[in-house]
């Protein structure tokens, strides 16, 4: 019998027995781990173990029965706003389900981070700034699961979408928009497009801005601060969230039940 204490997000909830429940955390060094909290509805520690909140978890594990039991949580954030944000709850919520779908995509300490980033940034934006923060952390988590495909050039010519750089924010997008196969996990100009009108294959691409592009590109390969002051329209924020959702439920493999119930506030 031993006592641990670990810094852990808390992932899930849910009720075993009477009065107890098992909890699932994030940790950065063992990924997804679960332990059982005692108590009754009138318990201190029941309030303070709940998803979303971060700190420091103390356990006690008995290895010769094989169970852990949370003992104490010093909370360290709680994320208040997402009690007053149907779309912020959601949004975390669906953010917590791909981890635990993908078991933290098999790099803990990276998605320790990456989720937790999320979730504090979450709270601080508003629900509009919450929408282009959601398409950021999928679109890298995508890049985590190693299924992310390349923004930079044409999968079938090799021609760049956009031309210039963004520290001196002289970008320029090629015209006419992209296009993504989903048959090759790919992005496409219009040209190479038009030369597979003819082909069903066409049925499987989906039609985006080369701004929306150039946005996941900045992503995932410059400071936040860039990404994060490109101006989006809502139609391309409406295009690139349609676009992930459909790309990370296929990177899952399996149905993402919070897109599904969510819909109409995701």
């Amino acid at each position: 019998m031993r006592n641990f204490q670990k810094e852990a997000l808390i992932l899930s909830v849910r009720n075993t027995g009477e009065n107890n429940r098992i909890v699932s955390y994030l940790t950065k060094d063992e990924g997804i781990l679960t332990s059982v909290l005692y108590g009754g509805p009138k318990s201190k520690l029941r309030s303070l173990v709940s998803p979303f909140n971060s700190g420091t978890i103390y356990l006690y594990n008995d290895e010769a029965k094989h169970s852990s039991k949370i003992t104490d949580f010093d909370v360290k954030k709680y994320h208040l706003s997402f009690r007053e944000s149907l779309f912020k709850t959601w949004a975390a919520t669906l953010a917590v389900e791909v981890v635990i779908s993908t078991k933290c995509a098999g790099s803990p300490e990276e998605c320790f981070v990456m989720l937790n980033g999320f979730l504090d940034g979450l709270d601080l934006l508003d629900e509009n700034q919450g929408q282009t923060g959601l398409i950021r952390f999928l679109w890298r988590y995508i890049g985590l699961l190693g299924v992310q495909p390349d923004t930079t050039n044409c999968q079938r010519c090799h021609k760049p979408f956009y031309s210039g750089n963004f520290s001196q924010n002289t970008l320029q997008y090629k015209t006419g928009g992209v296009i993504y196969s989903h048959s090759e996990n790919g992005f496409v100009c219009t040209d190479c497009y038009k030369a597979s009108f003819d082909n069903p294959e066409r049925l499987l691409f989906s039609e985006i801005t080369s701004k929306s592009v150039v946005y996941l590109q900045a992503t995932s390969m410059c400071e936040p601060s860039v990404s994060r002051n490109m101006k989006l329209s809502d139609d391309e924020i409406a295009s690139l969230k349609g676009f992930l959702y459909s790309h990370i439920e296929s990177s899952v493999g399996t149905k993402i039940k919070t897109l599904h119930s969510g819909i109409g506030i995701l």
